[in-house]
């Protein structure tokens, strides 16, 4: 693991970690039992990203989707219950996205850029959707907040599959992936609590840079970041 050269960033970088699935842990993203249960947790989702988890209702989520509370009782005893699992299927809908981007790419830093691309194209095409999983699951209690948790560090065991990568240089601290997936989802988290519609993809470059520096140096990390402007 180390450094190399720049102009080897995106063809070189194989190893066990480079080659490996992305997450190999992540939910496999299953078809909702029902049409009309998917337009909940998506209503759901919305009504959370719009107006806040406390101000999000039964009554706001069938505004959105256009059924009748029968509709909302049949599959979900409460607004907690149906939240919990929109938020499941959020999350896991983003990982899938970001697993079938990087999925083709052949490196661990394409694999990144891809991935991380896709789950910021994700928010850029549904803010509200990033505001309901990213800023308001702190208000829906503890079992998102596990979820979240476990999500975080599948990321973060990716990031640091690149101390497989052959070459040489040091390994940064151990603290360094969990460091480096905090440290962007801060910046994901204010940007949606501010009320960002936009914009994310547009952090990629920035984030290569931050993630691929510890491990492969600034060369290499602003050869990354500038692979990702394209």
């Amino acid at each position: 693991m180390g450094k190399q050269a720049a102009p080897k960033v995106l063809a070189g970088a194989e190893g066990i970690g480079a080659a490996g699935m992305v997450f190999p842990d992540a939910p496999t993203l299953k078809p909702v039992t029902s049409a009309k249960r998917e337009r909940i947790l998506e209503g759901m989702l919305d009504a959370v990203g719009s107006s806040g988890y406390d101000g999000a209702s039964v009554r706001t989520v069938l505004a959105r989707t256009g059924l009748y509370r029968q509709a909302f009782y049949d599959n979900f005893p409460d607004k907690a219950s149906c939240y919990q699992e929109a938020f499941d299927f959020g999350v896991t809908r983003l990982e899938a996205a970001a697993i079938a981007a990087a999925a083709p790419e052949e490196n661990w830093q394409s694999k990144l850029r891809a991935g991380l691309g896709a789950f910021l194209e994700g928010l850029d095409r549904e803010p509200d959707v990033g505001r309901a999983l990213i800023v308001e699951v702190h208000a829906a209690g503890q079992e998102p907040l596990e979820k979240r948790a476990e999500t975080m560090k599948r990321v973060a065991d990716f990031i640091d599959s690149a101390r497989d990568v052959p070459g040489d240089g040091e390994s940064p601290p151990p603290i360094a992936p969990e460091g480096i997936v905090a440290g962007i989802h801060a910046i994901v988290h204010a940007r949606l609590a501010t009320g960002a519609t936009e914009g994310f993809r547009e952090l990629l470059p920035e984030f290569m840079y931050f993630a691929v520096l510890p491990y492969f140096g600034s060369e290499v990390a602003e050869a990354e970041m500038q692979a990702a402007r394209i």
